[in-house]
């Protein structure tokens, strides 16, 4: 049976999803809160960062979020911090534990995507990137 798009896509997620997690677990994280983390903690140089900012970057819902977010909140990576012009929202900052696993995480990142990457041109790499865009906008609501 010939392997389609979508079977091809659920073969590397669930491939780079095992080779991340076996690449953080000496820090102590899974692959997707390496990537959660890494993001807030490029993103608070620039402002504040919410819940809502970590859902649309990671396509995830606000459930998947929530229940991440608190793991990392309970692990010491990062502390939620009351907004003083609206209660409800809740500023993620990164915390002292964060900060110094950042640089590790980044190595592993790239490392993770070099590996991933390996063999293909630049022009084969904007192709993907391009075409990956395309179906991800296809699949929005």
């Amino acid at each position: 049976m010939e392997k389609d798009c979508g079977m091809w896509i659920h073969i590397l997620s669930h491939k780079l999803k095992k080779r991340m997690n076996a690449n953080m677990q000496s820090l102590g994280l899974t692959g997707g809160q390496s990537r959660i983390m890494h993001y807030i903690l490029v993103k608070c140089d620039e402002g504040p960062v919410f819940q809502r900012d970590v859902e649309k970057a990671f396509g995830m819902s606000r459930s998947t979020a929530t229940g991440i977010l608190q793991l990392m909140e309970k692990n010491g990576l990062i502390v939620r911090e009351s907004v003083a012009s609206d209660a409800r929202l809740k500023s993620l900052i990164p915390t002292e534990r964060a900060a110094h696993l950042d640089a590790q995480i980044g190595e592993l990142l790239r490392k993770s995507e070099q590996r991933l990457t390996d063999g293909l041109s630049s022009e084969q790499l904007a192709q993907f990137l391009e075409t990956a865009a395309h179906m991800a906008a296809n699949l929005d609501d």
